[in-house]
């Protein structure tokens, strides 16, 4: 509606994973108003088509040819295979779009309920041009990324980067506080609940702590051998295997049980949140429920019969590797399986492990 009421044809967008939440783009678009990515990654994704694999790095999952082919199809232009050369043909689409648009959206990373500001954490720069070149811009954010104050800013500044991409601070900080002179003339800040309100007063209420610094990902056994893309959801990784089924629903139920729970996730977290904890609750509050499929029971149930009797376990384990090994072929491994409705080998292949155990697994 802020959009059509200044007769918005289009609209330029910087990261945001809240808008993805919300499915933001679509709706913009089934309303006639054209959508323009201008982070790098987020700009790659909506032209392949496909949706990020990470919430810091959304091309995660891309290899440099990849794009470089994507490129040379849609910008019509020779094929540029350096990164920097890459860069520079992405900026030169991108530029003249985002100096001639009307309406400017931005998530937060935070923001300060004292003095009403938003801040936005960044690294590439567009989201100030985002912020600052159209005349109408628009702030979309959820309600837990209120702070109280600066001082409570100055904390998530330290964290956030540092967790996230290992920096002491990100190339750019914006803090923008009301409208002035120069720049948009209108500033609409839009939070969402979106379930938010419900967590809050539940045994899930820490989740909403969450930065969205991306480091339980990168620590997690489960994501890091299956990928972001597996989870089938906006928010993937431990943070996805406890935020997803409580904000979307049953059909991310299957989500919790992607973790081996060895913690690494929670020693990482630089708000610490005790996400293998929220993770068990998901799992028994599903078991409670009944929402644990016969078949799922069923070998549950299997596993504990083999697991209580050592031999046999060992002969199923050994059986069960062999098996794989010749499924796998001479290069051991087993390929991405279009269409594969569980999602975990739809989109990466699987490695097959050693026959036999490692010295070091063996110590």
């Amino acid at each position: 509606e802020i959009a059509q009421s200044c007769n918005a044809q289009d609209a330029i967008k910087s990261k945001s994973m809240l808008s993805e939440e919300i499915d933001l783009n679509r709706c913009l678009e089934d309303a006639g108003i054209e959508v323009i990515e201008t982070d790098l990654g987020e700009y790659i994704i909506q032209i392949s088509g496909s949706r990020p694999s990470h919430i810091i790095a959304p091309v995660f999952h891309m290899r440099r040819e990849e794009i470089a082919e994507l490129f040379a199809l849609k910008h019509n232009q020779p094929r540029r295979d350096k990164p920097a050369e890459m860069v520079e043909q992405a900026r030169r689409v991108l530029r003249p779009r985002m100096t001639n648009a009307s309406v400017g959206i931005t998530g937060a990373n935070f923001l300060i309920a004292a003095t009403g500001s938003t801040v936005l954490v960044s690294n590439e720069g567009n989201g100030r041009f985002c912020a600052s070149l159209p005349r109408v811009r628009i702030t979309v954010a959820g309600i837990e990324k209120l702070l109280g104050s600066a001082d409570d800013l100055a904390t998530m500044l330290r964290l956030l980067p540092r967790a996230a991409t290992g920096q002491h601070s990100t190339a750019y900080v914006t803090i923008s506080t009301g409208v002035g002179d120069a720049g948009p003339k209108q500033h609409h800040v839009v939070l969402i609940d979106n379930g938010r309100s419900l967590l809050l007063a539940g045994k899930y209420r820490e989740i909403l702590r969450c930065i969205r610094c991306g480091a339980c990902m990168n620590h997690c056994p489960v994501y890091t051998a299956v990928g972001g893309h597996a989870y089938d959801a906006v928010y993937p990784g431990p943070l996805g295997a406890v935020l997803s089924p409580l904000l979307f629903g049953s059909r991310h139920n299957d989500l919790p049980q992607a973790s081996t729970l060895c913690g690494a996730c929670q020693q990482v977290c630089p708000v610490r949140i005790r996400l293998p904890e929220l993770i068990r609750h998901q799992r028994e509050d599903q078991a409670d429920a009944g929402k644990i499929a016969l078949f799922e029971r069923m070998l549950y149930r299997l596993w504990m019969f083999a697991a209580l009797r050592p031999r046999l376990y060992r002969l199923a384990t050994k059986t069960a590797t062999a098996l794989l090994a010749v499924l796998a072929g001479r290069r051991q491994i087993i390929c991405a399986i279009a269409g594969w409705q569980p999602g975990w080998l739809g989109w990466r292949d699987l490695r097959i492990g050693p026959r036999k155990p490692t010295p070091a697994q063996k110590r």
